[in-house]
């Protein structure tokens, strides 16, 4: 190390030392940052950070917008999570307040070698150091690894424009659109990834499309391959040029063989009606709002939306409305919505429509022969059969169903059963920390259930979209989603479709290719949802019902947006001590360009438009901590064993225990039948002698894309595996990064190396790292975006023993007697 590198070493741990012997000394700080400990950067904290590194006169900074990429420049800062053992200690132990410091990304492309460099910056509430961050084995990020930037993007579009200048009229007589000039009739581009297939270059294939909503559905037929790999435009070149199924060298070649009648054209339709009568274009929809995403440098900027959905900004930033003076909560557009209870409104239906409202649920009302029966009030639930047919009885009285013009809408709960202090979430025997990570998307920490801690940190660590077919940039498309950013993604949720009119909507604030902290509305919304009733017979001449538990399930929703994906990403807690985790992928359908020979990848969707078969993987790391950090894990399966008794031989189902001690025998490949029951259990006993246990269970569509041998690259190891089980490690607590979906040749973490180090996970701190998936088949009825009902996949997280009585919940029993 030189005398340099050792000063700023020597200096910046001189500096933590001083901070943390203050923090040490001032308990009632230590007290007050308890919850702090876990939190996202505020706005306040990243300008402080950047400003920091703005004043920084040896790295030479330039603002973000700077119309070059011959610049250096801050890309992203995010808060850097401490060790895990060092939080641990701090929250259950009263130990030392880990340091909050950010994770601060620079692009430095105005040296001679450009390159990507971390550092970790400390304090955030008053930086005083930086310090580089070192991968594991010492390498370094190439400079063609960085995620695109807007400026980059900016360029790529002028370069394309004026590659593609021999082709304006090629474009104009094929498509009727230019690129030139082009007064409403546009062409655009869409580029998809991975960069390269080769170390240290970047190379990308755009795909020419229309401008018209929705413009992945109108694709020209061209595909272009551009090196822009250097930070000097000028020496960005095209490389190749695909069009309707044959290759050329450059723009001018495709155009000289077009003047000569040497290309095979294919001539558009005209994508806009005629007249009014005409049925609009198939791959239009009418926007519902517009949604802009603005920067400001110097403070948090709102996003200003569509003229329809006017959103008052107050000068002093955000309001938060206080639901509870102890739980602060920010809330967009109104404030609170408080559930307004429904308690002494009944709203009996019969086959005339809704009738009148009855206003105290202690007088029954009185049952004819002759007309409609109405239900009995406190939960009492009579099943009358007339000579005409079935009779509509009352729903549960503590669960009206309004009627609004506008359709069904969900009805609210007596009162909010959940509360938010910061991005702390209580709910009944749940408590669990949350944040949009600006990388990995939403993520879960420090889930706790009836006091016990289920797992201490859950989240989304890549999502792969990975298409098939015969174009040029088909066949190349392998969407490594976490390269963009999922947290710097988000769009906006609006009220009425992405959540109920009832949730609660929560700002987040980020910093991701920009010049200061930017305010994303509405990004996140929290929501409680209906739990049905359970009822049970005595088939005699009554039932009962199992409603009026301690209330429903909560919902945390956020959405990611890349290109045409829209990703929903919903954790889900139940109050029996249930958890899931679930994505859903839907969005518009990507399309290519027709020809016979894609009918083996695609299905045809309009006359010169394929729909490209493709799967969505997600892979969620689950750092599990059942009742504590020393954990085993299990598998049981049921097979059918014959047993012969005196009379007869007959089939009895046998379960089968299986204790894994090593990680590679926990690593179950997608052609492995995965067992039926895995469980993490600790290894305290309960009062009835089993091990406090949950169990996880993945219920997804996902199917082996990527088996050994068919891709040589080390990013794409994890798809090779449903479920793996490895002892946790600091060093291993990320295999994805910004980097994977132009590093992927040279990769910085394989995941199959955490699998065939082999540690033994016997009465371990345990990491489940589970793979679930989805496949797109497009076809005519889903153009032009993909439902997303039956497009999920995700997993759950169930008790299994768990408790320390046979009591799971609490539940008030209504029994009402048949009057048939």
């Amino acid at each position: 190390m030189s005398l340099v590198g050792r000063t700023l070493a020597l200096g910046w741990m001189t500096t933590i030392l001083v901070v943390q012997m203050s923090v040490a000394k001032h308990s009632r700080w230590a007290v007050k940052s308890k919850p702090r400990v876990l939190w996202d950067l505020s706005g306040e904290e990243l300008e402080a950070v950047h400003n920091f590194m703005m004043d920084r006169k040896e790295l030479e900074l330039q603002p973000s917008t700077v119309l070059t990429l011959a610049k250096n420049s801050v890309f992203l800062v995010e808060m850097l999570m401490p060790k895990k053992y060092e939080v641990l200690a701090f929250l259950d132990k009263g130990g030392v307040l880990p340091l909050r410091e950010a994770r601060v990304l620079i692009y430095f492309g105005a040296q001679e070698y450009p390159n990507v460099t971390e550092y970790a910056v400390g304090p955030v509430e008053q930086p005083m150091y930086m310090r580089k961050l070192n991968r594991k084995g010492g390498q370094e990020l190439s400079w063609a690894s960085r995620p695109m930037s807007k400026v980059e993007s900016a360029l790529l579009f002028h370069a394309l424009k004026t590659a593609t200048k021999p082709l304006q009229q090629f474009f104009f007589d094929t498509t009727g659109f230019t690129l030139q000039d082009c007064n409403g009739g546009c062409l655009t581009f869409t580029n998809v990834g991975p960069r390269a297939m080769t170390f240290g270059k970047r190379h990308s294939w755009f795909l020419l499309q229309r401008i018209i909503n929705d413009y992945f559905l109108q694709p020209t037929g061209l595909e272009i391959l551009l090196d822009h790999g250097n930070t000097d435009v000028q020496d960005w070149r095209v490389e190749q040029v695909w069009y309707n199924g044959k290759f050329y060298n450059s723009p001018e070649e495709l155009a000289q063989k077009y003047a000569d009648g040497e290309v095979d054209i294919v001539v558009l339709e005209d994508p806009l009606p005629k007249t009014t009568e005409q049925f609009p274009q198939f791959s239009t929809y009418k926007p519902y709002a517009e949604f802009l995403m603005p920067i400001n440098k110097g403070s948090p900027q709102v996003v200003q939306l569509y003229p329809e959905f006017p959103m008052p900004i107050s000068k002093s930033g955000p309001q938060k409305a206080q639901p509870d003076p102890k739980f602060a909560m920010p809330i967009s557009k109104g404030g609170l919505r408080v559930a307004q209870p429904h308690a002494k409104f009944s709203m009996p239906i019969s086959k005339g429509g809704p009738q009148k409202a009855q206003t105290h649920a202690k007088f029954p009302m009185p049952i004819s022969k002759g007309g409609p029966r109405v239900a009995q009030p406190h939960a009492e639930f009579p099943m009358p059969i007339s000579k005409g047919g079935f009779q509509v009885v009352q729903p549960y009285a503590q669960y009206p169903m309004p009627i609004s013009k506008g359709g069904p809408q969900m009805a609210p709960p007596h009162v909010p059963r959940y509360r938010l202090k910061h991005n702390t979430v209580l709910y009944g025997d749940w408590n669990f920390f949350f944040k949009l990570h600006s990388s990995y998307g939403l993520q879960l920490f420090n889930v706790h259930f009836r006091g016990e801690r289920i797992a201490y940190e859950v989240g989304v660590q890549e999502v792969m979209a990975l298409y098939r077919g015969h174009t040029a940039a088909g066949r190349k498309t392998k969407y490594m989603d976490v390269g963009w950013g999922l947290g710097g993604i988000t769009h906006q949720l609006t009220p009425g479709i992405d959540c109920p009119h009832e949730a609660t909507f929560l700002d987040t604030v980020y910093y991701y290719d920009s010049d200061g902290p930017v305010l994303s509305r509405r990004a996140l919304c929290i929501f409680e949802m209906p739990l049905r009733q359970y009822f049970n017979s005595n088939f005699r001449s009554s039932f009962s019902s199992y409603a009026k538990l301690r209330g429903p399930m909560l919902v945390l929703r956020t959405a990611s947006t890349i290109h045409n994906h829209d990703y929903i990403w919903d954790f889900i807690f139940h109050t029996n001590g249930m958890m899931e985790g679930k994505m859903y992928a839907t969005g518009y359908v990507h399309a290519t360009f027709y020809s016979s020979e894609g009918l083996l990848y695609h299905s045809r969707l309009h006359t010169h438009l394929l729909g490209n078969v493709h799967s969505h993987l997600a892979h969620y790391r689950i750092d599990l901590d059942v009742a504590g950090t020393k954990n085993r894990f299990q598998t049981l399966r049921m097979r059918l064993e014959n047993i012969p008794d005196p009379w007869s031989q007959h089939v009895e189902p046998i379960v089968d225990k299986t204790q894994y001690s090593w990680e590679r025998q926990a690593a179950f490949h997608f052609r492995q039948t995965l067992p039926k029951y895995l469980l993490f259990s600790n290894t305290g006993k309960s009062v009835s002698g089993l091990s406090h246990s949950y169990r996880l269970h993945i219920p997804s569509m996902a199917e082996q894309v990527l088996p050994p041998g068919w891709q040589t690259s080390p990013a794409f190891t994890w798809p090779r595996y449903q479920l793996a089980v490895t002892k946790y490690q600091e060093s291993e607590r990320f295999h994805g990064s910004l980097y994977n979906q132009n590093h992927h040749w040279a990769y910085p973490m394989v995941f199959e190396n955490f699998i065939h180090n082999n540690e033994n996970i016997e009465d371990e701190d345990l990491v489940a790292w589970v793979t679930v998936g989805i496949s797109h088949n497009h076809h005519s009825e889903i153009v032009p975006s993909v439902a997303t009902p039956g497009n999920s996949a995700g997993f759950l997280l169930q008790p299994f023993d768990f408790y320390n009585s046979f009591q799971r919940y609490t539940a008030s029993v209504t029994r009402a007697q048949c009057v048939c």
